[in-house]
């Protein structure tokens, strides 16, 4: 019996511990949180504006004005960015992301992976692991691992980067972005998009006028879509990447605070499994006790 009670105790120092882990950890993602939070809450409006300017110039231009950004051509070879996280102990965050490639990569892109023409570019070293676990003959740019470290948009553009240069050298004919939009610290979805080539909007017309956006160009067209276009793209490109990240801490801080409340219910039940073995410890030695006492008086 007193084995019994050892290996109970044992057990409730252990979910103890393991119990002062998770809530710590859920302290460290709820901090870092409100910074993620902060920045993509900034960062959404001005980004989703601009994508939608962009599509709306790139189907009001005319002659010889255009960007090869724009360029749909037949899809012979594509990249697929996958955007995770570096760590686990965040739920299915990363399972979801995951899961939405997959799709992409054995719907969408079928036939260019049967070409041996499919890249995934890999921000993150869950989404890579995955990649390389599931699809050994598909090929896997780990440059980018690390991006999580510095989320400046300078770090950023270098990533971007590699899948524009790709796009418009001809590498790439299609740029689809598997990442997880974050809605709030309990709910992120994750999303396949369309990187390259830009959809073009059909109109972004007035709905009380139904007339297109007009823009006036200064200066020249070609001008200002050598410069706006990529800068568009770069800042669409870390949008994706600060969701991902504002949505790994959420997801985090969800699955520890769950964790914590679990551990506080094995305590619970441990302690009535501890409290019944010891009373049954001392009503066994209270009988022994008894027993002896009735045979030395007999």
């Amino acid at each position: 019996m007193s084995g019994q009670l050892k290996e109970v105790r044992d057990r409730m120092k252990s979910v103890k511990s393991t119990q002062q882990i998770t809530k710590a950890m859920k302290m460290v993602s709820a901090a870092k949180l409100r910074k993620a939070q902060q920045a993509i809450t900034e960062m959404r409006p001005y980004a989703e504006r601009l994508d939608k300017i962009l599509g709306n110039i790139l189907s009001n231009v005319e002659g010889d004005a255009s960007t090869s950004f724009g360029d749909e051509r037949e899809v012979k070879s594509a990249a697929l960015v996958i955007v995770t996280s570096n760590k686990g102990l965040c739920g299915a965050f990363n399972t979801n992301v995951i899961k939405q490639a997959i799709a992409t990569i054995e719907g969408e892109f079928a036939d260019v992976r049967a070409a041996g023409k499919l890249t995934v570019i890999a921000l993150g070293k869950k989404g890579s692991e995955a990649i390389k676990r599931n699809y050994p003959d598909i090929k896997v740019v780990n440059d980018f691992m690390n991006i999580h470290a510095d989320l400046s948009f300078e770090s950023l553009a270098q990533a971007s980067g590699l899948a524009m240069d790709g796009f418009k050298e001809g590498e790439f004919d299609k740029v689809v972005v598997c990442y997880s939009q974050f809605r709030n610290a309990a709910v992120q979805e994750a999303q396949a998009v369309q990187y390259l080539p830009v959809a073009k909007l059909e109109g972004d017309a007035n709905p009380m006028t139904g007339q297109k956006a007009d823009y006036i160009f200064e200066p020249s067209k070609e001008k200002l879509l050598e410069e706006l276009v990529p800068s568009i793209l770069q800042t669409t490109f870390q949008k994706f990447v600060l969701d991902t990240h504002a949505g790994e801490h959420g997801a985090r801080m969800s699955a520890m605070d769950s964790a914590t409340e679990n551990a506080e219910e094995m305590l619970k039940t441990l302690k009535i499994s501890y409290n019944k073995a010891r009373q049954e410890a001392i009503t066994k030695e209270l009988s022994e006790i008894v027993g002896g006492a009735a045979a030395l008086g007999g």
